[in-house]
């Protein structure tokens, strides 16, 4: 499966809603939290990924002006 960010929130939100259903079987809810944390944490590493990006992209930025107004 060709997870995005996008596809698995939107999983997560679907779960979150099953889990909030009162009637919802313990082997079930218990399979469904498991889930969950699977996704939060492909969507935690995601975030986390993406962030580290962008600080290397700015610092890169910021570097490469630095380096062209001491020439």
């Amino acid at each position: 499966m060709n997870l995005t960010y996008n596809k698995a929130y939107t999983e997560l939100l679907k779960i979150v809603d099953q889990i909030e259903d009162d009637g919802i079987q313990l082997d079930t809810l218990a399979d469904k939290v498991k889930q969950a944390k699977e996704l939060i944490d492909f969507c935690e590493n995601k975030l986390r990924t993406i962030d580290e990006d962008v600080k290397a992209a700015l610092t890169d930025k910021k570097a490469s002006k630095k380096k062209d107004s001491n020439t």
